[in-house]
C-alpha cells in the first residue's frame, strides 16, 4: 500500500463524504465540506489516498494558538493499517508548522480506540462535554497535548514517525496541508 497524505481539494469531497456517512451517524452535508474547503482560512483538511483512491480525511482549525482536530475518519475496508495514525501525525505537524502551541479535540467516551490513539500522541485527557453527540446524547472527552514545541512533545513525534515511516527520526515525508479547507464530527475517529 502507497499510502499518500496531502491537502483536501473540492474534488475530493463527494469520496470525503462516502467515508463520513459510513463512519458517523450524525453525517456533515456535503455543503459543509465545501463551505469550509473555500471559506475557512482558519482550517486544514487532510485526505489520504490509496493510489487514486480517497481511504481517509482529517480537519483541523486554527484558533488563536490552538490546533483544534474538527473531524477525522478512515474508511471502513482501510482500517487498522495506521492510516489513521499516519493522518494524526501530519495533522500534528501541521499544527506545529502554523504556530499552535497545542492541539485538541473531542472524542466520544466510548471510543477506545480512537482515546488510545490519541494518548499514544500525548494527548491527555483535560475535560468533558456532557451529552455532546446528538445522535445519542454520549458525552465528548475534550482531550489535549503538551507544548507541540516541547522537547518532550518533539521526541515524541520524531520516535512515533520513524517507527510509523520506518525511518530516521527527522525525516519526514509529508504534505504540508496549507490553504483553506473543512471540518466535521467533533474529532471523532472512525479507524
Amino acid at each position: 500500500m502507497t499510502v499518500v497524505i496531502e491537502p483536501m481539494r473540492v474534488d475530493d469531497i463527494a469520496a470525503v463524504h462516502d467515508i463520513e456517512r459510513a463512519s458517523f451517524s450524525a453525517p456533515w452535508p456535503t455543503y459543509a465540506f465545501r463551505q469550509e474547503l473555500e471559506s475557512n482560512r482558519l482550517a486544514r483538511y487532510l485526505v489520504a489516498r490509496d493510489g487514486g483512491r480517497i481511504v481517509g480525511y482529517a480537519g483541523l482549525w486554527l484558533m488563536v494558538d490552538e490546533a483544534h482536530i474538527t473531524t477525522f475518519a478512515v474508511a471502513p475496508e482501510s482500517r487498522r493499517q495506521g492510516i489513521g495514525e499516519r493522518m494524526l501525525l501530519e495533522l500534528l505537524q501541521v499544527s506545529e508548522s502554523v504556530g499552535a502551541a497545542v492541539a485538541t479535540l473531542e472524542v466520544r467516551v466510548s471510543n477506545m480506540p480512537a482515546r488510545r490513539l490519541y494518548e499514544k500522541y500525548g494527548f491527555r485527557p483535560v475535560g468533558v462535554r456532557p451529552r455532546y453527540y446528538t445522535d445519542n446524547n454520549e458525552d465528548a472527552l475534550i482531550m489535549t497535548t503538551g507544548e507541540l514545541t516541547s522537547k518532550e512533545m518533539r521526541g515524541r513525534l520524531a520516535r512515533l514517525s520513524a517507527e510509523l515511516l520506518g525511518r530516521e527520526p527527522g525525516r519526514r515525508e509529508s504534505a504540508t496541508a496549507n490553504g483553506r479547507s473543512g471540518a466535521a464530527d467533533g474529532g471523532e475517529v472512525a479507524g
